[in-house]
């Protein structure tokens, strides 16, 4: 039996927002687990404040499948009672783009059966957060949000007076969020002062004091902490130790890729050509997502691809995708592909290997040594090393490895290739953090073209050099400002939808509006009072079947007027920002 947590001793204060990260299957879901006792420890004791009011987002959800999501996120009250409620708005709002959840079919009485995993996650997380809560403890809350939403939800979080233990892979929502970090491994709990760029300098001053990692180890370490230090440094404005030994660890180290160098290679091994769209349309079924785009990939080009979901990110890769592997045209237009190109697509979906395979044997398959460029030679054991697969792991049976572990054996099958150009659809998906870095500095020598999409904001910085978007408008736009001006861009539309909006008649000015509102909560109330007469009398002449048609009769009149009534509501609402 493996020990996950050995004699741990910790605590969460009032106001305190704790990131926890480590390697896949080190103990940080168990932890939690046990924080919230929802799984007992085998020793020790585990203490809450009385009446403590605790949240808990597994990665499993408990939601019943034959309820509709009204039920499930604001229960029994009325629209008029929920919709007042400025944190239940902020939440659907920020979560789902509307009071109307307009990505539902039947919006709030959409049933939750049917629904995708990513669906019902965002259901769970919403019933969560429009509660009130002493403490929240989160399991990976950014799967199946896009950029937009992670930026909402660290905002969200950051507004609340709610302590918060969160475990989670991305790196951008960690600096954004936490003030601690708990860092799980080999059984133990290191704690950090400030976000995760604090944790990664802090970490690289213990282990050169400590002396007690590898050299490859601090050598990686230093890089990642020289890329924070260059490209973010007000990340890095309040850690509580020493800045300056930190500093002389990357006082000599260059910056994480020589461009130049690297686009040389890349020339070399790629020409002039890599992908060229010439008047392309993309479709997914009936939907135009992207028409009359003309769009090089050049070699070197290293571009993140961003974009509301469903704009066309992954569609469009796979038009590119279709035309090198099949020679399959667009909808429309033209896709040229180079004629030295050697494209890798590590798509949203786990290839499945043959269960009895090991390892080492699944990676050899491929090949048993890769060229990584620049010199960079290694053995198909060399590499599985690399991705966490040392000693006895590389003799693990597929059949018998994790989802996360799946996915970092993919990954390096699709490496040990040798390809020149790669796509990369939510390549961060099921990766622990340490895995991730790895991955970054494989690709920091790799000369090559590079695609990305991904939600991880951290990972498109990390890894690439210009930003691209899909507004959702069938056009592709660069970014200069990258992933910032993306979101920038998204709020203004927003703003300005909600500025073009029309809107049924108001009601005067705001104070006119309010006058109105409490009026109508007067006639609600009063709706109320006679429902219930209408009932008991129903209840009263049961057996007299023409006198309880007419009080069924008056009792559809007065749902009809509540319906009117409670739209009415809605609209004031929205204009006075009850």
């Amino acid at each position: 039996m493996r020990t996950l947590l050995d004699a741990v001793s910790l605590g969460v204060g009032e106001g305190d927002r704790i990131g926890v990260v480590g390697r896949n299957g080190d103990g940080k879901t168990t932890l939690i687990k046990v924080m919230a006792q929802r799984e007992p420890a085998d020793s020790g004791r585990v203490t809450h404040m009385t009446g403590l009011s605790l949240g808990f987002l597994s990665q499993q959800d408990d939601l019943d499948p034959a309820a509709t999501v009204r039920h499930e996120i604001v229960g029994d009250r009325p629209d008029h009672v929920w919709a007042g409620d400025a944190r239940v708005r902020d939440v659907l709002s920020g979560l789902f783009g509307g009071l109307d959840m307009p990505g539902f079919p039947q919006g709030m009485d959409t049933v939750i059966g049917p629904l995708s995993g990513g669906e019902r996650r965002r259901i769970a997380l919403a019933k969560l957060l429009i509660g009130e809560h002493d403490l929240i403890i989160l399991d990976e809350p950014t799967n199946h949000l896009d950029i937009e939403g992670i930026a909402w939800l660290a905002g969200h979080l950051k507004a609340r007076r709610s302590a918060l233990v969160v475990v989670t892979h991305d790196r951008w929502f960690l600096d954004e969020v936490c003030t601690r970090m708990w860092d799980v491994q080999a059984g133990r709990i290191h704690d950090y002062e400030g976000g995760y760029s604090a944790y990664v300098l802090a970490r690289a001053e213990r282990e050169r004091i400590a002396a007690t990692e590898e050299v490859k180890r601090q050598n990686l370490i230093r890089k990642e902490l020289a890329w924070l230090r260059r490209g973010a440094p007000a990340r890095t404005s309040k850690p509580k130790f020493r800045i300056e030994a930190a500093n002389e660890l990357i006082a000599n180290e260059p910056p994480p890729r020589d461009r130049s160098e690297l686009m040389k290679f890349a020339n070399a091994r790629l020409g002039k050509t890599v992908f060229e769209l010439k008047d392309v349309t993309v479709e997914a079924g009936p939907k135009t997502l992207l028409k009359h785009l003309t769009w090089n990939l050049g070699p070197g080009d290293r571009i993140g691809l961003v974009g509301v979901n469903g704009a066309g990110k992954t569609s469009l890769m796979r038009a590119m995708a279709a035309a090198a592997f099949e020679e399959k045209e667009p909808a429309a237009g033209r896709v040229v592909v180079g004629k030295t190109v050697r494209l890798a697509y590590l798509s949203q979906e786990v290839v499945e290997l043959d269960p009895a395979w090991r390892v080492l044997e699944a990676v050899q398959r491929v090949r048993e040594r890769v060229d990584l460029g620049k010199g960079r030679e290694l053995t198909a054991g060399q590499l599985c090393e690399q991705f966490g697969f040392t000693g006895e792991k590389q003799w693990t049976p597929v059949g018998d490895l994790s989802g996360g572990e799946r996915r970092r054996l993919q990954l390096l099958r699709l490496l040990m290739d040798e390809p020149n150009v790669l796509f990369l659809d939510e390549p961060t998906n099921d990766l622990d953090i340490e895995t991730l870095t790895q991955l970054e500095d494989l690709l920091d020598g790799w000369p090559g073209s590079l695609v990305v999409v991904s939600h991880d904001r951290y990972f498109v910085e990390r890894t690439t050099d210009t930003a691209w978007a899909l507004l959702g408008d069938q056009t592709l736009r660069m970014l200069p400002g990258g992933v910032e001006e993306y979101l920038e861009r998204r709020r203004a539309a927003v703003e300005a939808v909600g500025a073009a909006a029309p809107t049924k008649q108001r009601t005067g000015d705001t104070r006119a509006a309010k006058r109105e509102l409490q009026k109508i909560e007067r006639q609600l109330a009063k709706l109320g009072e006679r429902e219930e007469k209408l009932h008991a009398g129903m209840a009263e002449h049961a057996t007299d079947f023409e006198k309880v048609a007419g009080l069924d009769a008056e009792l559809r009149a007065l749902a009809a007027e509540r319906e009117d009534l409670e739209t009415r509501w809605l609209e004031l609402a929205e204009e006075t920002g009850e």
